[in-house]
């Protein structure tokens, strides 16, 4: 006579010892994807952030760009401001220096994030300018970018 509990060929449970395993397993791998998770979640913060500085450094360059057309002057030397930008608060530093040609400058505008130069810097954008209307003797000795008319 057979034993009720015993099927051939049918279908066996788990035991307390691998059900214990799987859980030792699951409790192990749990913390090693929220990891990577919270790191995810920090990074596409961080490309945010970036993004808002670049759009932020191209913006001050075209106001730059419109201010020496404006007023038939380059900007030499350097400007810094903070303003607030997307509901934030950023910092931008614009620095104009002259190249070995003749008229040509170098500006450099660095932002970043906070309200003073302490915060981590996100992004810099370096451009070249030519004085307008060629070499001329008088160059702007610091004009402020921020207070332009077309700043906004």
């Amino acid at each position: 006579m057979r034993c009720a509990r015993w099927r051939p060929g049918g279908l066996r449970g788990f035991t307390l010892v691998e059900v214990m395993v799987a859980l030792a397993i699951v409790a192990l791998a749990l913390p090693a994807l929220l990891f990577a998770l919270h790191q995810q979640v920090d990074g596409t913060g961080y490309l945010r952030d970036k993004s808002l500085a670049q759009l932020l450094a191209n913006r001050k360059l075209v106001e730059l760009r419109l201010l020496t057309a404006a007023r038939a002057e380059l900007l030499q030397g350097a400007d810094s401001g903070s303003e607030e930008f997307a509901g934030r608060p950023w910092h931008w530093r614009l620095e104009s220096t002259p190249t070995q040609v003749q008229g040509f400058f170098r500006v450099e505008i660095s932002v970043r994030a906070g309200e003073g130069e302490s915060g981590p810097l996100l992004y810099s954008l370096v451009a070249f300018m030519a004085m307008p209307g060629g070499v001329r003797p008088g160059v702007a000795t610091r004009a402020s970018v921020g207070d332009s008319p077309v700043a906004g």
